[in-house]
């Protein structure tokens, strides 16, 4: 047997928020060091069943330069991981942290590459195959991270001056990755400062930017990982500003007197808190989007405009998924939170994103996060008028990571 087909035979094993707070509530070190065995374990198991994706592609597929080049990426992380023996001490952890380190910032090219792919190979392959697989395969990437930045975030907490052993963390405190109480208002808050200060960094200084109005339960609030849920939000009111900027500019006319032009409507934010969910409405009036383009908005592989968005993700030479990297880090994150370093290290991009530039898999990308802890995205468009958009996630903490646990394409 092959070392894959021995780390393939192998089931991941799903975990939750809840578990992620209350393993790392009461952090020792014999607990640390039961998370590095797993870590250990894990991600390679959970690379293995994604390499046995990429082997059963189409071969024509499979040796696409930019899938292929992940395929290597993720062969020689397997290759690392199954070497390392059983962590025992703390110096076996640290030495497993900078593998993780290394691996992490190793794979920042995965996305755009895999996109890249995902959109030169869109005839050579049933489109719906490969949304499928790349909603796989990003998943799978998702959960790999989570796994990762949580053992290092654990490892720098517990490695830290001020840690003791069983005291008793605030509410906003974060336990690894995990923040206990995300408020729903607050996220929203953040998010629209930076997004309005991308979109004056993309339209111009005197651009009339929309209000963003925040509407219901203010005071909701839910434990979730802060990257992936300002990388949603933020998408959606990037979408949902940029579409009432464009609207607002082509119904204005030229001015023939003193009075300046309306200003453009405001996008509405509406929070429900209910007994298992908090959702978000984001309500807008950018016009909607056509009816030619909805069967395309979900889609990483296909669209009228794929080859626009194949040129630009040729500038995007790595990418992390996260509202960092549009340089606004100051708006974002745990900038007034007690911040272990981890997050800028591993979740900051590295890379240097225009924020003009649009890659086309905000909502793909958006629905992948979404889903990973059973939540859901969907939208609907009134052509003409607007857009709403429905978040929903889980308040409780309490669902599993949504996982292909098993090779998808695995041969019988």
């Amino acid at each position: 047997m092959s070392p894959l087909d021995e780390w393939v035979a192998r089931e991941a094993r799903p975990i939750s928020l809840r578990q992620l707070m209350v393993f790392g509530r009461s952090l020792t070190e014999s607990r640390l060091i039961s998370s590095a065995n797993y870590v250990r374990t894990e991600l390679p198991a959970r690379v293995a069943h994604r390499l046995r994706d990429m082997q059963q592609l189409p071969y024509v597929v499979v040796t696409n330069p930019h899938i292929k080049e992940v395929y290597d990426l993720y062969y020689s992380a397997l290759d690392q991981f199954r070497k390392v023996k059983e962590i025992k001490t703390l110096e076996d952890n640290d030495k497993l942290c900078e593998i993780i380190s290394q691996n992490l910032k190793g794979h920042l090219p995965v996305i755009p590459k895999l996109a890249m792919g995902i959109l030169e190979c869109g005839g050579l392959m049933d489109p719906q195959e490969l949304d499928k697989f790349m909603n796989t395969i990003l998943r799978s990437r998702i959960s790999r991270r989570v796994i990762a930045e949580q053992h290092l975030s654990l490892t720098e907490t517990f490695s830290s001056p001020s840690f003791s052993p069983g005291a008793k963390l605030s509410e906003s405190d974060f336990i690894g990755e995990v923040f206990i109480r995300c408020s729903a208002s607050d996220v929203i808050q953040r998010c629209a400062k930076a997004v309005t200060a991308l979109a004056r960094s993309t339209n111009g200084p005197n651009v009339a930017i929309p209000e963003i109005k925040i509407l219901g339960h203010h005071d909701a609030s839910f434990p979730y990982i802060l990257g992936h849920i300002e990388y949603i939000v933020g998408e959606l009111l990037r979408n949902s500003v940029q579409a009432v900027i464009e609207r607002s500019q082509k119904q204005s006319s030229p001015s023939t007197g003193s009075d300046p032009p309306p200003p453009p409507p405001p996008i509405e934010v509406t929070i429900c808190e209910a007994q298992e969910h908090v959702i978000f409405r984001i309500s807008d009036r950018g016009g909607g989007i056509p009816r030619a383009e909805l069967p395309y908005m979900w889609s990483f592989s296909k669209g009228p405009n794929s080859q626009h968005q194949l040129q630009n993700l040729g500038q995007v030479p790595r990418m992390a998924a996260t509202m960092q990297e549009l340089h606004i880090q100051d708006e974002l994150g745990r900038a007034d939170l007690k911040t272990p370093t981890v997050y800028q290290t591993s979740l900051s991009s590295l890379s240097s994103r225009p924020p003009n530039l649009r890659l086309g898999m905000g909502l793909p990308l958006s629905r992948v996060y979404a889903e990973y802890w059973a939540g859901s995205l969907h939208l609907h468009s009134l052509e003409g008028y607007g857009v709403d958009v429905f978040l929903q996630i889980s308040r409780l903490g309490n669902k599993n990571e949504q996982l292909v646990t098993r090779a998808s394409m695995d041969s019988i």
